[in-house]
């Protein structure tokens, strides 16, 4: 899996809105870049502002970056 991804591709992954996953990025300063989203930082960056996001694609999501 890629290290960045869309925001509909990571909205997927979490189960998640892509209107969700926009908001947390425009919440918690994590870029969008091109169109992409750095995986790992929007999961640390969004845990770290105390957002709950779904364990098992989460946990998934980091294991694929290694």
């Amino acid at each position: 899996m890629a290290n960045h991804l869309t925001p509909e591709e990571l909205s997927e992954a979490l189960g998640l809105a892509r209107k969700q996953v926009v908001r947390l990025c425009v919440e918690t300063s994590v870029p969008i870049y091109h169109g992409k989203i750095d995986k790992t930082l929007f999961v640390r960056s969004v845990t770290a502002a105390g957002h709950r996001l779904p364990e098992e694609a989460t946990e998934e999501l980091l294991q694929a970056t290694g």
